[in-house]
């Protein structure tokens, strides 16, 4: 517990403040230190009452956002001024006008830009969050320093999130897992997007987090005396060649660790490049190609490169402005080692992301990727989508999407998200050109236009005048630019047929004797799934919808009223097994609400995770007053979470243990004979639990198999693992998450 001790508070506040300026103020005159001074005499005075959730001063966080801005992101004056009052028009009775008329306009402007983000995080949208994260996005246009304050704010928050209670924590650490740390990431902020993912992870799978940093504490002093003797050669070889250079072995972050292990379903043990070398190297602009590549050499006359596992973002940098030599060798002992070689400015833009590009930018004098896909953002926000999330999910394309470079006919380079088709090339040369495109020539052989494209491909577009974009284009463009601008045109097609589909809705709804009002529209639309009046039209129009269709859902309506027919548009429809689980989880669910409740509460297990007692759960409040249940490691819980806050509820377990739940397993190794039998014996006679299916693949000696079952809790399911790792041949076995990977 924190103990308030206001002399200890004032000297650790002149500690903190006195950090920020010997980080930052090497070289800076008179001027700017008066007023990065003026900034903190303000914050102080301004926050002066305020207390953080810990206890401590509220000074204590803009001094650190500040410091973060300065020492880790490599930001000047202006946005270390920003930062230290960022919270001073949002929180206290200064106005803008105040700050505009003490630091001047740009200031002014930079802090009205965080204060405009940090409001939409009080309305009562149905997504806040995504109104939240569109604002952020938006000021994309303005002055990117209001990203970059806002990243260093989100992290400060991240590090101090231990004195939040734990709903809070579980809805930071989602929105940042899904927001904040692609965006970092997009900036080339790569150690802060390493930061946020290990800390969300840290909030959002405890255990996870705790299990893997205690492996990485426990095998550090080996994996330390490894690295030095890999490092020896390679070191007195750079010297030998006269480079000048610092060579540092680095474990890689808890949550790239994590991710690992669950896309390849494998144990820690078997992640074989926990380690990775950095080489950087001091030299100048003109030489680092050659210098760089020179390194590589070296390194590879000691060990044997992995075929295939050449990354070379020195001759073509991605687009967020890294550069770097990646290259995995074969070190002593058969282990795997990431070696990546770069330059002392290579190695700044990689840590410190768009502030550093920037700070090197004259040097080359060419347009950056990073500055091609801000001015692509641009673009995207001149004609944003009215639905926030349907934005947010555009934008989110382009975050952390990988990249190929391709190339016109005439051979100029365009960069482009990792699985692009044909259609999305088309509509980074020019909206018409997408909208008129019928195919494609790809290195001079014609393709359709979903045709994924490869790095290196030289692409020709073909054009027609008769050609308008469609529905299905939608599905399988990948690039938000291409996404945006068929979606404006299709709405604008929809629109020409509106007044046709009106006139026809009309007479099928006088046909039928019914009125045509706002309500019986909207239970039609909703019947048919259909997200607005004037695609309703539109369908009308087209001809897929007539009077069949109108008197079936009158009938359906007749039958069981309306409310059963409208589909949950935050939900997922039932399962098969739906019903069996939902009916148990009323009896076996202690509801703690953040507000009441009217009526009968309906609560359903989601298909997407499979939630039993033990796991960790949230509730989801649908709009139709029933709450799926998630486990809070779900994605779409932590999309939930991120976009839908103020829809969340504190969910628990009760104690009672008479009921069962479905979950499942899959396992996999070498096949023997009696396998089946000694598996079934483990799980009905040793763990006395019932099967419901039991899928079995085998190719030759080796077998993948899935079981579901029902288990009373986690512990069940664990004590069964646990077991069945013992079989001789099993080599993995992991928990289903989704009921449907039983079928896989």
């Amino acid at each position: 517990m924190y103990i308030i001790n206001p002399e200890q508070e004032r000297k650790e506040i002149l500690k903190r403040y006195r950090q920020l300026l010997s980080i930052w103020n090497k070289g800076n005159d008179q001027k700017s230190k008066r007023m990065v001074r003026k900034a903190f005499n303000l914050a102080v005075t301004a926050h002066k009452d305020m207390r953080r959730k810990s206890g401590e001063p509220y000074i204590y966080h803009p001094i650190e956002v500040a410091r973060i801005v300065a020492e880790e992101i490599g930001l000047g004056e202006t946005s270390i001024v920003c930062a230290l009052i960022h919270d001073v028009v949002e929180d206290t009775n200064y106005t803008l006008d105040d700050i505009r008329q003490m630091f001047g306009e740009k200031v002014a402007r930079i802090t009205d830009g965080l204060t405009k983000i940090k409001e939409q995080l009080d309305n009562t949208t149905t997504s806040a969050q995504a109104e939240n994260f569109r604002k952020i996005i938006l000021t994309l246009s303005d002055d990117v320093r209001v990203i970059l304050i806002k990243l260093a704010d989100r992290l400060h928050n991240m590090r101090t999130l231990d004195a939040m209670p734990g709903d809070k924590q579980l809805k930071i650490a989602s929105e940042t897992i899904y927001f904040f740390a692609p965006l970092a990431h997009r900036l080339g902020l790569y150690a802060i997007k390493s930061e946020l993912e290990d800390l969300a992870l840290k909030y959002t799978e405890p255990e996870v987090y705790t299990f893997i940093f205690n492996k990485l504490k426990e095998t550090a002093i080996p994996r330390k005396q490894y690295i030095e003797e890999f490092i020896k050669p390679i070191d007195e070889a750079l010297k030998q060649q006269g480079l000048v250079f610092d060579i540092t072995g680095r474990e890689k972050s808890v949550y790239s660790i994590y991710s690992k292990m669950k896309n390849k379903q494998i144990p820690f043990e078997e992640v074989y490049d926990l380690m990775a070398v950095r080489i950087i190297i001091d030299t100048n602009y003109e030489s680092e190609k050659y210098q760089c590549w020179q390194a590589y050499s070296i390194v590879t006359d000691f060990y044997s490169p992995k075929q295939n596992r050449l990354r070379d973002w020195i001759s073509t940098p991605k687009a967020n402005g890294y550069e770097s030599l990646h290259t995995t060798v074969m070190g002593q002992n058969g282990q795997w080692v990431e070696i990546q070689i770069r330059t002392r400015r290579m190695n700044e833009i990689a840590e410190k992301g768009y502030a550093a590009h920037w700070k090197y930018k004259e040097k080359s004098n060419t347009e950056s990727g990073l500055d091609r896909w801000l001015g692509k953002i641009n673009e995207l926000l001149q004609s944003p989508d009215s639905n926030a999330l349907t934005f947010l999910d555009d934008f989110k394309l382009n975050l952390f999407a990988d990249e190929i470079i391709v190339f016109t006919p005439k051979g100029e380079e365009k960069t482009l998200p990792a699985n692009s088709t044909a259609l999305d090339f088309a509509y980074n040369i020019h909206s018409e050109i997408g909208n008129r495109c019928i195919g494609a020539k790809v290195n001079h052989r014609l393709v359709p236009l979903d045709h994924p494209l490869k790095s290196g491909d030289q692409i020709e577009v073909i054009t027609s005048k008769k050609q308008t974009p469609r529905d299905e284009w939608i599905d399988f463009v990948v690039t938000a630019r291409a996404k945006s601008f068929i979606k404006e045109a299709l709405k604008e097609q929809r629109r020409q047929y509106a007044d046709e589909g009106k006139a026809m809705l009309e007479t099928y709804f006088k046909e039928l004797k019914i009125e045509m009002n706002r309500t019986n529209l909207q239970r039609f639309q909703e019947c048919q799934k259909i997200n607005s009046t004037i695609d309703l039209y539109y369908k009308v129009a087209q001809g897929n919808l007539g009077v069949k269709e109108l008197k079936a859902c009158i009938q359906q309506h007749e039958k069981s009223g309306w409310l059963n027919i409208i589909t949950r548009p935050f939900g997922r429809q039932k399962s098969a097994l739906a019903p069996r689980l939902e009916d148990q989880m009323r009896d076996k669910l202690l509801m703690q609400q953040r507000k009441e409740l009217n009526g009968d509460v309906e609560y359903r297990i989601s298909d997407c995770c499979g939630p039993i007692p033990g796991d960790d759960v949230i509730g989801f409040l649908a709009p139709d007053e029933s709450i799926w249940i998630h486990r809070t490691n779900c994605p779409e819980a932590i999309q939930l979470m991120s976009r839908y806050g103020n829809r969340i509820l504190k969910t628990n377990w009760s104690n009672r243990e008479s009921a069962t739940y479905l979950s499942g397993i899959r396992f996999s190794g070498l096949d023997h004979l009696g396998l089946i039998n000694e598996i079934v014996k483990i799980i009905s006679e040793q763990m006395g639990l019932n099967i419901r299916s039991f899928h079995i693949d085998s190719t030759g000696e080796v077998y993948d198999a899935s079981v579901m079952l029902l288990v009373h809790d986690t512990e069940d399911l664990n004590r069964l693992m646990a077991e069945i790792k013992k079989v001789k041949g099993i080599s993995n076995v992991y928990r289903i998450s989704r009921f449907n990977e039983a079928q896989k």
